[in-house]
């Protein structure tokens, strides 16, 4: 499969050749979350306008129609008539769903610009333990082995793949894909530098979070219109659009998927635009106390996270 650095970033979407299209699911963004009765459900909020994340730092009530189980990936699934509300949102898709996260790094003009390196030509892929993922409502826990001036943000857009997926083409790649979520590829910059490996510096527990919901393919037809940004304490720490990508997520999909079984519920994270922690003058690592928000337009909705030390 050729790379073109992202000649199809500007095209929409579609479910790809024949035989390839998952079908849609009934709900167009997906919650996942433990309820008043402690049993943990799926579904869509009542409110099609709410943002899940900022609604729970708000301490609103959120009502969802739920669904048969608690999987998105139960394409079959249908409303039950029920709605519950949340008392602990979930990621999306659970630890067991995702397996190993595979991860896009340096995949932004204007970051890698800000980073002073070369446009890659083929994508950079490194993975994230299944159990860096958790709920982006929850707390990012920063654990010892990391110290004060190191961890680091990186809003991404997340694909989860809803299919079986294997040695696609370019052309094919969007019937693979279920939705899209909002992604923190959380960082420990001193870990990341004593290594070519980055597995360990940014798979760290609770390093991934994922959320606050999962978007249906069929809402965005063109995620290049998404706008990524972060910010910390109320301050704009990044604020870009997808379009910048130098690998498209077309692109993305059917190169993860060369020589590689990607299972339905696997999450890549497809990188981050300019002004990380790292790059700012003097450097801004998180600390604890700070309030990371991480957000995406389009219904994606926003991470509202304090930083603790474990």
């Amino acid at each position: 499969m050729a790379i073109s650095n992202g000649s199809y970033k500007n095209e929409k979407i579609t479910n790809g050749g024949a035989g390839t299209g998952l079908g849609s699911p009934v709900w167009k963004r997906w919650v996942r979350f433990r309820s008043t009765d402690g049993k943990i459900y799926g579904g869509e909020p009542v409110d099609s306008e709410i943002d899940v994340g900022l609604a729970i730092a708000n301490k609103e009530e959120i009502l969802v129609k739920t669904v048969e189980g608690s999987s998105a990936l139960n394409h079959t699934a249908q409303f039950n008539g029920e709605q519950k509300p949340i008392t602990e949102l979930l990621s999306p898709i659970s630890q067991s769903e995702a397996g190993a996260i595979r991860c896009i790094g340096l995949n932004y003009k204007e970051h890698a610009a800000e980073m002073k390196l070369a446009l890659p030509s083929t994508p950079t892929i490194f993975l994230k333990a299944d159990t860096s993922l958790a709920s982006a409502a929850a707390p990012i826990t920063l654990p010892s082995n990391v110290s004060e001036a190191e961890a680091d943000y990186e809003v991404e857009l997340a694909i989860i793949i809803g299919k079986l997926c294997k040695n696609v083409d370019v052309c094919e790649a969007g019937g693979y894909i279920l939705g899209y979520a909002v992604a923190n590829d959380v960082t420990a910059r001193q870990h990341q530098e004593r290594t070519s490996q980055w597995s360990y510096a940014k798979g760290m527990d609770g390093f991934c979070p994922l959320g606050p919901c999962i978007v249906s393919k069929e809402s965005i037809p063109n995620p290049a219109d998404l706008n990524l940004r972060t910010s910390l304490n109320g301050k704009m720490m990044q604020n870009g659009y997808a379009d910048d990508m130098i690998f498209s997520i077309p692109e993305i999909v059917s190169h993860l998927s060369q020589g590689h079984t990607l299972r339905p519920g696997t999450v890549i994270i497809t990188g981050t635009p300019c002004g990380i922690g790292v790059s700012q003058s003097p450097p801004r690592f998180l600390q604890p106390g700070d309030e990371l928000r991480v957000s995406i337009t389009h219904g994606l909705g926003t991470q509202v996270c304090e930083i603790v030390r474990d």
